[in-house]
């Protein structure tokens, strides 16, 4: 698969074959991850691995696609809006990473918002209140949703004199 299809194949799963993902595997995506950009090296991310137990009571609705690992990535957070900006654009970053190479070898992720919920954060023990947690599934897809139509690239390009 060349980049370009990992990019524009690459969807969010909203449900999961229960096919367990070996443990070498998904570390391997996350080391590929770690090679997003981030400014001065920072570094700013950490991987809670979300064991059954935590799955219970972080009750997210669709229980992440039925998703056989959820990976929650915490973003380092900053009194200072610009460091805290820099680590959101990194971890992000990071995360894209973590995705393409979970597409690239047949599997998918389900990206979610929850783990930034009073409730989350407590059972994640992110006790920072400045940071910021997105939580996946990752799993090998039971179904790929369809492509949804994007706007035009050229409708986003402002040109300067």
């Amino acid at each position: 698969m060349d980049i370009f299809e990992a990019i524009t194949g690459r969807r969010n799963i909203k449900l999961f074959r229960p096919d367990a993902i070996d443990e070498a595997t998904w570390m391997k995506w996350l080391e590929a991850a770690s090679y997003a950009p981030n400014h001065r090296m920072n570094q700013p991310w950490q991987v809670i691995v979300i064991g059954d137990e935590a799955r219970v009571k972080i009750n997210h609705k669709p229980n992440f696609g039925d998703a056989p690992l959820v990976l929650a990535f915490v973003a380092e957070g900053s009194d200072k809006p610009i460091e805290r900006d820099e680590n959101l654009v990194a971890v992000s970053s990071f995360i894209q990473n973590f995705s393409l190479a979970a597409h690239a070898a047949g599997a998918g992720t389900r990206w979610t918002s929850i783990g930034n919920t009073p409730n989350t954060r407590e059972i994640l023990g992110v006790t920072d209140e400045t940071a910021t947690i997105w939580i996946l599934g990752v799993g090998y897809p039971a179904e790929v949703p369809e492509v949804k139509e994007r706007s035009p690239i050229e409708t986003k390009i402002k040109r300067l004199p």
